[in-house]
């Protein structure tokens, strides 16, 4: 075969790939053979790397004392700045590192980000490695950074390696120094969910509030991260629970904006300030419900948290609900009891925010949230709360109220004229407000059929959460609005299934 270039994306012989093969397989005699051939002992691949660097970096030592009796340029670089010396302190060949040294290595040398050979040492871990640079060479400083100002310290306990992190300790370095970003090892350990690593950082005494440059402190970093041991460790440790970053921005804000439900449970349980707002003066509550974190809403929600809090656009939780059509998590709050009074800087309650939107199943569940609790403080006093059976807004799909609803769906579009259904709903107290959010949806020659039956629906469940007559209050509705006649034959109907329960449950 003619010696030519391996493809046209490489740059090397065939006779010198064939030469870094050998390097990497150990395979001597290969190596003597094409050596003795004449082949370039230092020829380069595509990322600048020679035969000693593949030697060095698998670990071959046979291979690499062969190679140093015809190349004597151990210092040599490759692309990413990697010389013999660096890439095996990188993957911990210790017998390696021993011959490059006696040959006359540059101790102090680094690659193109600053990683010293105890850099790449701690952060893959080798103990065995860091013990030599340590103990055997002389003027290695153990706090020397690289340029993104990190540490040994900083590498391992960014990568977890807990071993190393011990030792470090041990050899004296310095635990509170900081990168370039101010991080100190101790917010990397905890960024990254090193729990054990953390536990170590933490016993040598360090500030467990120290602030990085965001003004983030190892809590906000682990609760960020959804990192729970790290977060009980730190909470263990008596950390400043309600500490805030330059955002104003709460641990409880972070692991709401990402759900994580479990950490939430940690940080409330800890006592952290529920209701404190960042610099949108959005609260934890805010960001649940905009990323739609069902779980973490009701876990605030059930520690108290103020739900009527607005944020920088007079939006309360709610209103945000409303906006992207969470039913879920709007569900949680209209159980729980919401001001649907309240506007936001455009002047709109979530019932219009939900309208405008065109989010109609989430308007008729408002509407059957305000329209209960009208009903709820007439009947129950307004400090009682409704705890007596299961309460839903949410559509009806009960086979208990099948019957009564498909009597509900014939009378919307089949008997009611155009114009009917607004004065039932308005005999049944259903506000203008009311009236206009179910009639922004659907405005075509026939749309009135299918407002009707969502008004009918919507009065449905008010007289099934009061344990009412259904069938009594729809023959009554009916006769008050002049249609008898359409009164006694809506009567019939619902009475024709005589399985069908006269008084239904509550949804």
């Amino acid at each position: 075969m003619e010696d030519e270039l391996v493809s046209e994306d490489d740059i090397l012989m065939w006779s010198e790939k064939e030469l870094h093969d050998a390097a990497k397989r150990n395979h001597i005699e290969k190596i003597q053979e094409l050596i003795k051939k004449g082949v370039d002992v230092k020829a380069k691949d595509k990322v600048d790397r020679k035969s000693l660097h593949w030697a060095a970096g698998v670990g071959n030592e046979q291979a690499l004392r062969l190679l140093l009796l015809h190349d004597t340029d151990v210092d040599e670089r490759d692309t990413f700045g990697m010389n013999a010396l660096l890439l095996a302190s990188w993957f911990g060949h210790l017998k390696i590192l021993q011959i490059l040294v006696s040959c006359g290595a540059k101790l102090n040398c680094e690659n193109k980000d600053g990683l010293s050979m105890l850099h790449c040492a701690a952060q893959r871990g080798h103990i065995n490695i860091l013990e030599f640079i340590m103990e055997d060479l002389q003027d290695i400083c153990l706090d020397r950074v690289d340029k993104s100002g990190k540490t040994a310290l900083h590498l391992a306990a960014e990568h977890g390696q807990s071993e190393v992190v011990e030792f470090l300790i041990g050899m004296g370095c310095t635990h509170s120094l900081k990168d370039k970003e101010e991080n100190t090892a101790m917010h990397l350990a905890a960024k990254c969910g090193h729990t054990d690593v953390l536990q170590k950082i933490l016993e040598t005494g360090v500030d467990i509030n120290e602030r990085n440059i965001d003004g983030l402190t190892a809590l906000h970093l682990a609760a960020d991260g959804g990192h729970y041991e790290c977060v009980k460790v730190l909470l263990e440790s008596h950390c400043d629970v309600n500490g805030q970053s330059n955002k104003n921005m709460s641990a409880l804000h972070y692991v709401a904006q990402h759900g994580f439900d479990r950490e939430a449970s940690l940080l409330l349980e800890a006592g952290i300030n529920i209701d404190a707002v960042n610099n949108q003066h959005n609260t934890a509550l805010h960001l649940a419900v905009l990323n739609n974190h069902a779980e973490v809403v009701r876990l605030l929600i059930n520690a108290d948290c103020d739900l009527d809090i607005t944020d920088s656009r007079q939006q309360t939780a709610l209103h945000i609900a409303a906006e992207h059509g969470w039913q879920d998590t709007a569900e949680i709050m209209l159980i729980s009891g919401v001001n649907l009074s309240l506007t936001d800087k455009q002047g709109k309650t979530c019932l219009e925010v939900a309208a405008r939107g065109n989010h109609v199943i989430l308007v008729d569940m408002i509407i059957k949230a305000d329209r209960f609790y009208k009903w709820r403080k007439n009947h129950m006093g307004s400090e009682q709360n409704f705890m007596g059976r299961l309460l839903s807004f949410k559509q009806d799909h009960q086979p208990e109220t099948q019957h009564i609803r498909s009597v509900l769906w014939s009378l919307a579009t089949k008997h009611l004229c155009r114009g009917e259904w607004k004065i039932l709903a308005q005999h049944w107290e259903f506000t203008d407000a009311q009236i206009r959010a179910i009639e922004q949806q659907w405005t075509d020659m026939k749309s009135f059929k299918e407002h009707g039956h969502r008004m009918l629906l919507i009065w449905l469940h008010g007289v099934v959460v009061a344990g009412e007559n259904p069938i009594k209050g729809l023959y009554e509705g009916l006769v008050e609005i002049s249609r008898t006649d359409l009164a006694e034959f809506i009567r019939q109907k619902a009475n024709a299934e005589t399985s069908s329960p006269r008084m239904c449950s509550a949804m």
